[in-house]
């Protein structure tokens, strides 16, 4: 029996272990560019590996039938058969090499799965942490324009608080518990006379009643705060001064009372123009009443003198009933002059005015009073403006004041002194001053000293009408007098002493005008 030729099957399987060696490399090639390609690849690694490992067992496997068929077809199967076990050795290791990478893959593809897992976590937090990042620094800038908004608002706020706190003509403070005042506007400063900041200022010692200091604290500790209170209150420089005030408690987080502020306007001016409104209705009513006291009086008080003047030549001038006459005679005429003050003080009498010079009224009442001012040591010292315009007013009745003023400042000299006499003028106004180194008046009767009857004299000695009646003609004159004490030294802007502070009494009249008024009831 013919057998088949094995020549087709020897081609096949030599021309397949080449092909199959070739197709390795090819594939090794391969998996190496994709390994380049993408290095941090797991798959192309593990395929890179892979490809060696199958590269080497196809050219182990190949070169192995290649040799086999080559030495069993030259009849060198010997040979073969020496290289047999090394060949089929080293393909079993090539294909253990096979199959440990293939079970390296499952196991580091498990690996790869998780690590691409917790990757994907990662990149999917990173993600979200860049949103959230976004989302804050969004946030951030939002919330940098709403703080530069509020900044600006506040800033405009503190401004505002600012310029009202300083421009303020009111006082202003804050201050402790204990009444030290730790913020106080300039307004404050000036109103309570302090040229400059003190170091400390205690608000409750400026209360000059303590009742009222103890109206205010309790008040503000019951209630909170307190609204309209009128206090009088004593500054440094001595000079009282009245406030309305309205104040706060400011407390702590607790509602512990830490310290008040408040806001004080000064009345002090408002206050004085009340009471020189009540004065002047108070002199009104007294002038009415002085006016019919002065009638009813008058018409007996002048019979009584002209009977007694009749009777003195009764009787001889040595006897005790001439004598007792003569007192009747006296002190009838002492009750007819308080009288004619009385009708001066109600301004009942003939007011007949006319162009006249201050300063000649001034000049005429001196030349009779100067020479008594010298006896009694008191110098006269003139300032007088030549260029003075004319006023139209009495001269008799403006005489009069002048010599009440001249009176009251000897009388406040007894040890001597100057009185300095000044006129100035402005647009509308001719200003006169009468200033003397005297005793100066109380502060606690200066706004008495143009009351009816009050004097500082002894009696007998002034009926307390002498201002009085000053006041009454100067009103009637349409002008202003006013008083000041103490005063400074005229020639060296100085007090002339510890013990005389001295007195001023400043005088304004209108300047004659075109058409002045015709004669005037006083």
């Amino acid at each position: 029996m013919t057998g088949l030729s094995l020549i087709p099957a020897i081609v096949v399987e030599f021309a397949g272990s080449a092909l199959a060696i070739i197709l390795a490399f090819i594939a090794l090639a391969y998996a190496r560019a994709l390994a380049k390609l993408q290095p941090n690849n797991f798959i192309w690694g593990f395929l890179w590996y892979f490809s060696i490992a199958m590269a080497a067992f196809s050219l182990s496997r190949g070169v192995g039938h290649i040799v086999r068929i080559s030495l069993v077809y030259s009849d060198n199967s010997l040979i073969w058969q020496k290289l047999a076990p090394l060949s089929g050795g080293f393909n079993t290791m090539l294909m253990i090499s096979v199959a440990a990478v293939i079970i390296y893959y499952h196991k580091g593809l498990a690996a790869y799965k998780v690590i691409r897992s917790e990757a994907e976590k990662l990149a999917v937090a990173n993600l979200k942490l860049a949103s959230n990042a976004k989302e804050l620094q969004q946030l951030n800038s939002g919330l940098e324009t709403i703080v530069d908004a509020r900044t600006r608002d506040l800033s405009k706020s503190e401004k505002k608080f600012r310029n009202f706190f300083e421009n303020s003509k009111d006082i202003v403070y804050f201050c402790d518990i204990n009444g030290r005042i730790t913020n106080i506007n300039n307004s404050g400063l000036k109103m309570l006379g302090f040229t400059q900041h003190p170091e400390t200022i205690n608000f409750h010692e400026l209360f000059s009643d303590p009742e009222i200091l103890n109206l205010y604290l309790s008040t503000l500790g019951e209630e909170g705060f307190i609204s309209d209170l009128e206090m009088e209150c004593t500054g440094s420089d001595g000079i009282p001064r009245h406030l309305l005030l309205s104040a706060n408690a400011i407390l702590d987080r607790n509602g512990n009372i830490i310290g008040y502020e408040g806001i004080g306007k000064d009345m002090t001016r408002l206050k004085t123009i009340t009471e020189q409104l009540i004065n002047h209705e108070k002199m009104a009513s007294v002038g009415e009443m002085a006016a019919g006291i002065a009638h009813e009086i008058n018409t007996p008080l002048g019979i009584i003198l002209g009977y007694t003047q009749l009777m003195l030549d009764d009787f001889e001038s040595d006897s005790d009933t001439h004598d007792n006459m003569k007192v009747i005679e006296r002190q009838t005429k002492v009750c007819r002059r308080i009288v004619a003050d009385l009708l001066k003080f109600s301004r009942q009498s003939q007011s007949e005015k006319s162009s006249i010079n201050i300063n000649t009224i001034i000049n005429d009442v001196l030349s009779v009073t100067e020479h008594s001012l010298n006896i009694n040591k008191v110098r006269v010292v003139r300032q007088l403006d030549p260029s003075l315009p004319d006023v139209y007013a009495d001269a008799e009745k403006l005489q009069q004041v002048f010599i009440n003023l001249f009176n009251n400042s000897q009388y406040a000299m007894a040890d001597g002194g100057k009185i300095c006499i000044s006129t100035t003028h402005d647009e509308k106004h001719v200003h006169i001053t009468v200033r003397d180194s005297g005793s100066g008046i109380p502060t606690d009767i200066k706004n008495k000293i143009f009351d009816p009857f009050f004097t500082t004299k002894e009696v007998g000695k002034g009926t307390g009408l002498g201002l009085s009646v000053t006041y009454g003609i100067i009103k009637d004159h349409e002008g202003t007098i006013s008083v000041n004490s103490p005063v400074s030294d005229l020639e060296n802007d100085t007090k002339t002493n510890e013990n005389a502070p001295g007195t001023e009494f400043h005088i304004t009249l209108p300047i004659k005008t075109s058409n002045p008024s015709i004669t005037t009831q006083g």
